[in-house]
């Protein structure tokens, strides 16, 4: 029977509330790193899957596993359950390839390694106002990243994963032609850098944060090739000036912190530059009326859960924020999907 218009419907209610379902289905594949197994055979059955991944549960759950990321629009199939042959999608191939340098699986891998076990007490959060990550064990969140390298591999490969749409994006649509240096504060892997350098060959970029982090960047600017025009710099920008440059970026890295602290680093960025330089912040921005970036306000909670007291931002308030400090105008360059580049200059 046809719904008729404003008849109440459960199906987006129930969509949201099974949310993690799908969510798990995905992450669990990236766990598996499935679709880079599914990249290198180009296709496989059902049954080749299983032997590989070393499943012991029936083979119906293995088909429904494989048919539900068919239908969320991560696998092409052929055939149905026997006769089934998979192969990955032009996204998945793209992207969560774990041989490819477009992987953005990192960001996954993390989320299924961490975060999805943390926001299980969202409530708790939102009733405490308190971090829920490791912080629960009085242990500091960013400390116990840095000193276990292979936390900070993933980590690093996480925070990368999530902007590499942006910083390509950023790199080729931002006007570089004023500019000749850019230095990204806490640019962990060092990503943006690499990409604004190959795509804007008068650049020259330093990519700025802690020591262990300056090995991982060093291996990106190697694998890349741009070691002549790309540097890995070490330092802590809450307790030493930033260093001088054009621009000064920071991706996914305000939304960290309170509103204190988020004028602050905008200060030292501030100081950093030249007349007419240009600060950028590549964040989840949310929408002056907060109706439409869902993503914005969800990474928000994230952070309610990293952190306790950061949260992602309108670029109404990051206005606000930039005329404190002093810069004479702002502009919003929307980069990919929920993520813009807000934009001050001095």
């Amino acid at each position: 029977m046809e719904q008729q218009p404003n008849q109440p419907s459960p199906e987006n209610i129930m969509k949201i509330g099974t949310g993690f379902w799908a969510s798990k289905i995905l992450l669990t594949a990236v766990s598996f790193q499935l679709f880079t197994i599914v990249a290198e055979k180009k296709t496989m059955k059902a049954e080749d899957v299983k032997d590989i991944l070393g499943l012991k549960c029936a083979n119906r759950h293995v088909y429904d596993f494989l048919d539900a990321l068919t239908g969320f629009g991560f696998l092409k199939r052929d055939g149905v359950l026997e006769t089934a042959i998979y192969s990955n999608t032009v996204d998945t191939d793209t992207f969560l390839d774990s041989n490819k340098p477009s992987y953005i699986g990192g960001i996954l891998e993390m989320m299924n390694n961490r975060l999805y076990g943390f926001w299980g007490n969202l409530g708790e959060g939102l009733l405490t106002g308190l971090p829920q990550n490791e912080a629960k064990r009085s242990e500091d969140f960013f400390g116990l990243i840095y000193k276990d390298p292979e936390k900070l591999n993933e980590f690093t490969h996480a925070m990368s994963g999530i902007q590499m749409g942006n910083f390509i994006t950023f790199a080729q649509k931002f006007d570089f032609t004023k500019y000749k240096t850019l230095i990204d504060v806490g640019g962990s892997a060092g990503l943006l850098s690499v990409m604004v350098a190959k795509h804007n060959p008068h650049m020259h970029c330093t990519s700025f944060d802690l020591p262990p982090v300056e090995p991982i960047a060093n291996a990106t600017i190697q694998q890349f090739g741009l070691p002549d025009r790309v540097k890995a710099a070490s330092g802590d920008f809450f307790t030493m000036p930033i260093p001088d440059a054009d621009i000064v970026v920071m991706g996914n890295i305000l939304h960290d912190w309170n509103e204190e602290n988020k004028i602050s680093l905008m200060r030292k960025a501030y100081e950093a530059l030249p007349d007419n330089g240009a600060f950028v912040a590549i964040e989840g921005i949310i929408d002056d009326e907060r109706k439409q970036n869902v993503f914005g306000m969800m990474m928000s909670l994230n952070m309610l859960i990293e952190t306790g007291t950061g949260f992602d931002y309108t670029f109404a308030d990051f206005n606000k924020w930039a005329n404190i400090v002093g810069f004479k105008s702002t502009s919003l360059l929307p980069l990919v999907g929920p993520s813009s580049a807000a934009i001050a200059y001095k």
